[in-house]
């Protein structure tokens, strides 16, 4: 029976968490960050992970540590003799003490090298790409950069964020215990320098449009449909809508070209969306059709 020290944070991590538990590794703890205030009323709340064990193993210790630096930290993880640390979405970066423990095994959502960094589900659905996937990395002291253990394809074509997360951590959790189960006969494969790509951290002005390309705004609603969304520098967001055309040219862009029973046609620079639902700042949601009733809108008219 392999001893296991987990880290990790969301969803993605504990859908792994749970499998590495009904295979029956023994897990030696939870690392997860600590309780942050959610919402309006900033209300403290657990990491996904955190509450899943809370309610499902309670008798496996709990850690939420603001730095791994800490020399009890550390005096921690080396107590508890690990064979494996497994990282999956911990959102803190490992220093060399605690690499050097155990074999430190994370599950990243992307094809490695492609997708370095904080936000590789998004970036791949934000560049149109079709294909994407999980590895097991062994990890080194830099981001993302250790030699690949195995890895798994899939297809992510017109899947939204929300979906990707559940399609590759689902796909995650089984590589993991793959992994793990043939670690000694796995060869590392050496990331290729030359093909790596890096994405950044989601900002919530990363959400903000213009009605330039309807294909990247397509992508892009596919990206942020969580958070934080898409919206034109007025406020306005767009909450659900289709992609129609992505090449047709139009001298002005933000015309409304069609009204359909709970929806209308909108153009782009290139292109042409169907805007489904839509919501005002401060206002409550409406079906396209609604919204532009609402404000007298018609065929032919500018949204804006």
């Amino acid at each position: 029976m392999k001893n296991i020290i987990f880290m990790g944070t969301p969803s993605y991590a504990t859908c792994i968490l749970k499998e590495l538990i009904d295979k029956k590794f023994n897990i030696l703890a939870l690392f997860t960050q600590p309780d942050k205030a959610v919402g309006r009323k900033q209300i403290l709340t657990p990491s996904d992970t955190k509450i899943f064990l809370s309610q499902n193993a309670p008798h496996i210790p709990i850690f939420t540590p603001k730095s791994l630096k800490d020399e009890k930290i550390i005096d921690e993880i080396k107590d508890l003799k690990p064979d494996f640390i497994v990282v999956a979405a911990y959102g803190k970066i490992l220093p060399k003490n605690i690499l050097d423990i155990a074999p430190c095994i994370n599950l990243h959502a992307s094809l490695l090298p492609k997708y370095r960094g904080a936000s590789p589900i998004q970036s791949a659905i934000l560049n149109g790409d079709e294909k994407s996937g999980v590895c097991t990395m062994l990890m080194d002291a830099g981001l993302d950069t250790g030699a690949i253990l195995e890895s798994i394809e899939c297809d992510i074509k017109d899947k939204n964020a929300v979906e990707v997360f559940e399609l590759l951590a689902h796909l995650a959790a089984k590589l993991c215990v793959s992994t793990l189960k043939n670690y000694n006969s796995i060869v590392p494969i050496a990331q290729d320098e030359n093909l790596a790509t890096y994405c950044k951290k989601i900002k919530k002005e990363d959400g903000l449009i213009t009605l330039d390309n309807a294909k990247k705004i397509y992508q892009k609603y596919l990206a942020f449909v969580s958070w934080p969304g898409i919206f034109l520098d007025k406020g306005l967001k767009f909450l659900e809508l289709e992609l129609i055309d992505e090449s047709t040219q139009h001298t002005k862009e933000g015309q409304i070209l069609e009204l359909e029973k709970e929806s209308f046609l909108l153009t782009c620079k290139q292109g042409i969306l169907r805007i489904k639902k839509i919501q005002e700042n401060g206002k409550k949601i409406l079906d396209g059709r609604t919204y532009l009733n609402g404000k007298r809108l018609k065929c032919g008219n500018y949204l804006y």
